[in-house]
């Protein structure tokens, strides 16, 4: 029933699509779109990359204008003819396959399943016409870093955006006669949930528009609403205004008059501390500017972060893939801080900012994985700053977070992955924070769970070892108990690392409680009851997603996935999960047996109980088969991975990005390494470019050669740093960080 159901969706998809599409081309006059320059690295970006695709596999981005790391996303909510509705085909307001659009709205999560922000959607009208959802066509649509346009033939209108860190900067050209008008909806917000307490004011002698209200989407209703508030100004006169609704359905109708040909450029500040810090961003960030100044400096500030890596390739494929994901890997985390250093808390109050800037939107269930690595090797200011504050967070809420979104804790996903990012960055030198603050909520988090967060079941947890399936019932039992694991492992790291031995002694015997679920008779880790016995309704073929649309349940102690898809996970004991097996030749063939099961298309309709990289509990397993001394297979998988689960399609990634993880992924693997998550190692890969310079964090230079590599030579027949060849599966940090270079020699055939 499911798959057929996805089947039906995706055909309706793809007509309404086509003929829409094709209508809307068709009926379109002859329009020259406007040559927008780019740089040495963002030539290479492509935004629409990850825009469409299979809804619920697809990468759920955008190809709005913002700049790294901002708070302002801005750009096109789109919809089905009609403005009908279709969950998870739009949670970043953009999908490539719709033909419409609603308007142009200030923020989104990027890459994630859930739909949030979407505020005060702006959306151009003429004459008469009430405003609404637009037609339009990719062929008259381009997207560049910091920078999106559109034709809209029914208004004859050209719609451009740019962006700064808290500022959304739009150009409207209209190419007619009739009245220029703009409706902003104070009260929009993402998919079918509702904003409200909306309220707007007009500054009639200033020219100065502005208003708020309280979002109420996926994340932000799940601790009572986010605050958001906006200052707009025009450079043309406002000949009148309207103000219309209540304040749970808000806008205000502008009217510019007249302008035919002249573009009318609004610049609309967002804070989520009030008005009067919206109004500070927006001049402190484009007083005196220009959209084509504020455009410019987007793009330098694009071109200067992803000139971190300088990657050579003569696969321009590649290349367009490589920094297409470095440029998603920079969306978020969120600047939530103000030009003032004011933030919201979750405690609703506004703090102050000291010596850092407070982010938040970070997906820690992904993230923790690839995207917080990365950062930790290129953009360290990033690092911690997320790492000050997820303390923050904790002091304030009482918990460390696992999923922080606005100003509040969206709670999705489970465990406390955390835990990871914390005891990574530690490891890797990230001391300065208060790392004994955070390690005394890890340790309570483990123990006790007293707020809104952390881990479900954790008196079960620890009462059994396990989270015993009929005391969880339908609850996803087997992976939290392999979750908090993992997690605990990291916390007898961390305390090893600060000198707590009875501390790291208990929690190390904590993170052996993923043997506790793993079957012997099966090979599989398996739900099992209270009384010891595992449960009968097993089969390791189906998914979670499966069990949605089942009577009987098969798949329910897994979170988004298979029992095959969470075989793999414990990543705290590599070596003790593979003598689980048996032995490493058992382990080895299993492991191959489920690569070889993945889904024969990328961004599949169903993804399949075998490997699948678009979801993050098997991110990793590619590199597993290093670990049983079979590096040549980590090495030929991880080039199939790089080679057909990654595109510069609109379907160029094989699940939601979830934050950037799925970037991150492939910026580490195409470089030759990649970080096994709470700890200082990389796995060493294959890489899939010719050459990097990376500039590092510490001001050191890495330079990555892959010599005689090709589609053909995959295999690596030596790797050497600074002269030096490399024995064993890992690299550390310290040993990159070091910098010098790093040469793979690489060959067809592989070494064993």
């Amino acid at each position: 029933m499911w798959p057929l159901i996805r089947i039906l969706v995706s055909m309706f998809i793809v007509l309404e699509t086509t003929f829409a599409g094709l209508f809307n081309g068709l009926m379109i006059k002859s329009v020259e779109m406007p040559e927008i320059e780019t740089g040495e690295y963002t030539q290479y970006v492509d935004p629409f990359i990850g825009t469409g695709g299979t809804p619920w596999t697809a990468g759920m981005l955008s190809p709005a204008a913002t700049v790294p790391f901002g708070s302002v996303r801005l750009g096109p909510d789109t919809s089905f003819i009609g403005g009908a509705y279709i969950v998870k085909t739009n949670t970043s307001g953009y999908y490539y396959e719709h033909a419409h659009i609603k308007g142009f709205s200030h923020s989104r999560l990027s890459g994630t399943g859930a739909e949030d922000y979407q505020m005060f959607r702006i959306t151009p009208a003429v004459g008469e016409k009430e405003a609404g959802i637009i037609p339009y066509s990719h062929l008259y649509e381009k997207a560049v870093p910091g920078y999106y346009a559109v034709y809209l033939q029914s208004l004859d209108c050209l719609v451009e955006l740019s962006a700064d860190i808290h500022t959304g900067v739009h150009r409207y050209t209209f190419n007619n006669s009739q009245d220029a008008r703009l409706y902003i909806d104070i009260t929009s917000t993402a998919g079918n949930y509702n904003a409200a307490k909306g309220f707007v004011n007009v500054d009639e002698e200033n020219a100065v528009i502005t208003g708020g209200c309280e979002l109420g989407a996926a994340f932000s209703s799940r601790y009572e609403g986010l605050p958001v508030y906006f200052a707009a100004i025009a450079d043309k006169e406002i000949k009148s205004y309207e103000i219309v609704g209540d304040e749970n359905d808000l806008g205000i109708d502008i009217n510019f008059g007249n302008i035919n040909g002249e573009p009318v450029e609004m610049k609309v500040g967002i804070s989520f501390v009030s008005t009067e810090n919206a109004y500070e961003n927006l001049i402190s960030e484009t007083e005196g500017l220009t959209f084509d100044d504020v455009r410019k400096n987007a793009l330098s500030d694009w071109d200067g972060a992803l000139s971190v890596i300088d990657m050579e390739s003569t696969d321009n494929e590649i290349k367009k893939v490589f920094y297409t994901a470095l440029y998603h890997s920079m969306i978020m985390p969120t600047n939530f801080t103000d030009v003032n250093g004011e933030y919201l808390g979750f405690d609703k109050e506004v703090h102050t900012a000291d010596g850092f800037t407070y982010r938040t939107d970070m997906s820690l269930w992904d993230t923790a994985r690839t995207t917080h690595s990365l950062y930790t090797l290129i953009a360290p200011e990033i690092q911690y700053d997320c790492l000050k504050s997820l303390v923050e967070m904790a002091e304030v809420g009482g918990a460390l977070p696992r999923w922080p979104m606005g100003a509040g804790y969206a709670g999705s996903m489970l465990g406390d992955p955390a835990n990871i990012v914390i005891t990574e960055s530690y490891l890797k030198g990230f001391t300065d924070f208060d790392v004994q603050t955070a390690y005394e909520y890890m340790k309570h988090s483990s123990e006790v769970k007293d707020t809104k967060v952390g881990r479900d079941y954790v008196d079960l947890y620890n009462k059994y070892g396990y989270v015993p399936d009929d005391l969880a019932p339908a609850d996803e039992s087997v992976a939290r108990t392999i979750e908090y694991s993992w997690e605990d492992g990291a916390i007898a790291t961390l305390a090893e690392a600060l000198g707590y031995t009875q501390d790291a002694a208990k929690y190390y015997e904590k993170s052996m409680n993923y043997k506790n679920t793993f079957n012997p008779a099966t090979k599989y880790f398996q739900a099992r009851n209270s009384d010891g016995k595992y449960v009968w309704n097993f089969s390791p073929y189906i998914t979670s997603f499966y069990d949605a649309v089942m009577i009987k349940k098969f798949a329910d102690a897994y979170c988004e996935g298979s029992a095959r898809q969470w075989r793999w996970n414990a990543l705290q004991d590599i070596d003790g999960m593979i003598e689980l097996f048996g032995s490493e030749e058992y382990f080895v063939k299993e492991l191959e047996d489920f690569m070889e099961d993945a889904s024969l298309t990328r961004a599949a309709i169903d993804p399949g109980h075998g490997f699948w990289v678009g979801n993050q509990h098997d991110i990793h397993t590619p590199y597993l088969f290093s670990n049983a001394g079979r590096e040549d297979l980590t090495q030929k998988w991880v080039r199939w991975t790089l080679a057909e689960r990654f595109s510069s399609d609109i379907n160029g990634l094989d699940g939601n990005d979830d934050g950037g993880t799925l970037s991150s992924w492939y910026v580490f693997s195409a470089m030759g390494f990649y970080p096994l998550a709470g700890t200082d190692k990389y796995w060493i890969g294959s890489p899939n470019i010719d050459s990097a310079t990376v500039t590092l964090g510490n001001g050191n230079t890495l330079d990555i050669k892959a010599v005689n590599q090709s589609e053909k030579n995959v295999y690596v027949k030596s790797v050497t740093l600074n002269g030096v060849e490399l024995e064993g599966t890992y690299i550390t940090h310290e040993e990159l960080m070091s910098g010098g270079e790093l040469v793979f020699t690489m060959g067809s055939t592989p070494n064993k």
